[in-house]
């Protein structure tokens, strides 16, 4: 393979399913875009996309192939960078989304404290547990949890280990009484947080190899998870937060951790999304980076 530029407008060219707008995007002639692809199709002597007067979509080899020239390219462009990584103090502007809770008390004295020590740093973060469309809006990056439906998306694992938890204040466990099992808090209040256009009413629970499924109500939802955070801390009802979210207030005390005779939530992966691999420099890696090592002392 000689011009990895062929790859990029490939890759380009299958994430916006078009060869014009492909073109338009890289600032580039619809003809040279064209011509890449198959000077690309004929150095592989493979057929990547079936063409038809409106539309453009990846064969089976062709989506085979692209996700190795994703991953091929993502290697490069972050060997490249470690190579300047130190060659500059960190200039740019992070433009960051991260959900409410997190977002609001832990990554924010988090990005205070990476600011002080690059002074040369902007920052634009958003709060809001709905998912901001990275195309549309001027965000670059991400904290999300579960890995995004949108393959074409970068996810760099923040948090591998982190479950929901099912927690309450000690004075609502003390007047209502402690839930057994998944079926017993039908019996509870219990708080329920949304994201975008609903709300999370149904809880499921794994054990082993069995899985529960248990519909919840309570008199209190909202779709800021600091909220019901702090509900939750007020005594107001029942909560299945992230761990990072309520880890300070279970060591301090604020909320017990409910345990439901083994049943869990499945894993709350944490990850740094971005809509590109061109986006990873070395701003990018420091802010993973850190963020991964402020993630750990939580």
């Amino acid at each position: 393979m000689k011009n990895l530029q062929d790859l990029r407008i490939f890759i380009e060219t299958a994430r916006m399913g078009s060869l014009s707008a492909c073109a338009r995007h890289m600032d580039l002639s619809p003809a040279v875009v064209s011509a890449s692809i198959k000077r690309l199709e004929n150095d592989i002597d493979t057929v990547l996309f079936i063409r038809s007067t409106r539309k453009l979509r990846l064969t089976s080899k062709g989506e085979q192939f692209l996700q190795h020239c994703k991953d091929a390219l993502g290697i490069l462009d972050n060997a490249y960078a470690g190579l300047h990584d130190n060659d500059a103090e960190l200039t740019g502007t992070i433009r960051l989304s991260a959900p409410s809770d997190l977002g609001r008390n832990w990554v924010l004295p988090w990005l205070d404290t990476f600011m002080d020590t690059h002074p040369k740093v902007s920052l634009q973060l958003h709060v809001s547990d709905g998912h901001v469309d990275l195309y549309g809006q001027q965000i670059d990056l991400a904290l999300r949890y579960g890995i995004p439906k949108d393959s074409s998306l970068v996810a760099l694992p923040i948090v591998l280990d982190n479950r929901p938890v099912l927690c309450a204040a000690p004075e609502n466990l003390a007047q209502y009484g402690e839930p057994k099992t998944p079926k017993d808090l039908t019996e509870h209040n219990c708080l329920c947080v949304g994201h975008n256009d609903k709300y999370f009413s149904h809880w499921t629970f794994e054990r082993e190899s069995k899985q529960i499924n248990v519909a919840v109500s309570g008199n209190r939802r909202s779709k800021d998870g600091d909220v019901v955070r702090r509900w939750a801390i007020l005594g107001h009802g029942i909560a299945l937060k992230s761990r990072l979210d309520v880890a300070a207030d279970i060591k301090t005390g604020r909320l017990l951790e409910i345990d439901l005779d083994g049943w869990q939530v499945a894993p709350y992966l944490l990850y740094l999304i971005c809509p590109e691999r061109r986006l990873i420099d070395p701003l990018f890696n420091a802010v993973k980076e850190y963020l991964i090592e402020c993630v750990q002392h939580i």
